[in-house]
């Protein structure tokens, strides 16, 4: 049996987001095959088969994004002045449906493209567009065709629910037993559960035991945690997504039900559902906080501006107390992984994890000198800086490029793009 391939990242400030390891100066990370061998300030002589010279970069766990609906990508800025309600209108119920499985394979390619060059190495999709067996193959083998960790967390369409209801069809139970049924596999599954009756939300618990998987749950002050609590549908380490408007009570049957909320603040903000629900939040003790990017059609598509936005929309609202920018990117990653189950194989540099990792370069008159390097990462960088991508040891990026190109898969967008618009599916949108 051969050795698997070796990458030595040497020369880099390591925020490792492992108490016991913490934060190195100077240290290096030693990779061999999919999992992460060692971290240290010197692990000694090491031959390897990829040398990476950080020079002085950053390097972090790749970024999670709890809450992504990637079927939207092929829309990417198409909504960006709608408020939800014409959200709802035009996405959801006019261009939606028209979407072939085709498509909807293009959008979730282009979608997992832009999050690994960003640094993006885990997404949950909650993929709110499911109605035929077809589209979700389509969709499922895409993900995994990508390269990316993904947790397809299945959810319906908004005219499937109108006509059926929220309940899930039986086909959940084929998906799970056929397509996903190894949660050790790059790409695992989830159920993304609609605010429904109460037949619905119980039926979609039982079904969410029954598979063993975990969900994420749309909530508003409309939409409360306490209710799923009262129906007996009320799922453990659910991740909850936005919350705004939920009141202190309502965060803690969060709290205590061991789930975690995720803020998507870009969304939160452009589609007028309120201010992002940090400080809130955090003042619920036990409550975890995740980030995500939501919609491409109104948020950009890498985590440097939620993780921005979010602690500015802090210090707005309190400059004295609120979340650090060390706090910010623990959002981002180890917080993100334990939200979707996922922090005993990712979210830290951790020897034995999975190494999912990202290295950002600090060697440009934009990004030097570095102070302090969580302040950099959350306040000076964005995507320009991102070098080097690892999943599971995999290179998505290396020296500053993808490791793979997009031409083709571009090309097919722009005729997706084309055919849609003689449709009049799209209006007034040009390839």
């Amino acid at each position: 049996m051969g050795k698997n391939p070796t990458t030595l990242i040497r020369d880099a400030i390591v925020l490792s987001m492992d108490a016991e390891i913490g934060d190195l100066p100077r240290g290096q990370v030693l990779v061999e095959g999919k999992r992460i061998a060692a971290v240290g300030r010197d692990l000694g002589p090491v031959v390897a088969d990829r040398v990476i010279d950080a020079n002085g970069g950053i390097v972090i766990p790749g970024f999670v994004d709890t809450h992504r609906h990637m079927w939207e990508a092929i829309l990417r800025g198409y909504a960006a002045r709608d408020t939800l309600e014409g959200y709802f209108e035009r996405i959801l119920f006019g261009i939606g449906p028209e979407l072939t499985p085709r498509d909807l394979a293009v959008s979730e390619a282009l979608s997992a493209r832009a999050a690994l060059d960003a640094g993006i190495t885990t997404v949950q999709d909650t993929s709110d567009i499911n109605e035929t067996p077809a589209r979700t193959d389509a969709i499922v083998a895409a993900l995994q065709e990508s390269g990316l960790r993904a947790v397809f967390a299945y959810g319906l369409s908004r005219p499937y629910v109108s006509r059926h209801g929220s309940g899930f069809p039986d086909d959940v139970r084929r998906v799970r037993a056929q397509l996903l049924p190894d949660d050790d596999a790059l790409v695992t599954m989830a159920l993304e559960t609609q605010n429904g009756d109460d037949a619905a939300e119980r039926r979609n618990a039982a079904l969410a035991r029954e598979l063993d998987v975990l969900t994420a749950h749309h909530v508003r002050s409309s939409i409360r945690p306490s209710r799923l609590r009262e129906l007996g549908a009320l799922r453990p380490r659910t991740t909850f997504v936005h919350g705004n408007g939920l009141d202190a009570d309502e965060l803690a049957v969060i709290a205590d039900s061991g789930g975690s909320l995720s803020i998507a603040p870009v969304v939160e903000q452009a589609m007028g559902l309120g201010n992002p629900m940090i400080t809130q939040a955090l003042a619920v003790p036990g409550l975890p906080v995740c980030l995500s990017v939501d919609v491409e059609v109104t948020s950009p598509t890498d985590m440097f501006s939620q993780m921005r936005s979010l602690y500015l929309a802090a210090r707005s609202a309190s400059t004295t107390s609120g979340p650090t920018v060390r706090d910010i990117l623990r959002f981002a990653t180890l917080d993100g992984a334990r939200a979707l189950g996922l922090d005993g194989r990712v979210g830290s540099i951790t020897p034995g994890k999975e190494a999912d990792l990202l290295l950002l370069r600090t060697d440009r008159a934009d990004a030097f000198p570095v102070t302090d390097p969580y302040g950099a990462v959350v306040l000076q960088m964005d995507r320009s800086h991102v070098d080097t991508v690892l999943v599971a040891g995999t290179a998505h990026k290396l020296d500053g490029r993808p490791t793979r190109d997009d031409t083709a898969l571009i090309d097919t967008a722009r005729g997706t793009i084309r055919r849609l618009t003689r449709a009049g599916v799209l209006d007034g949108f040009a390839a």
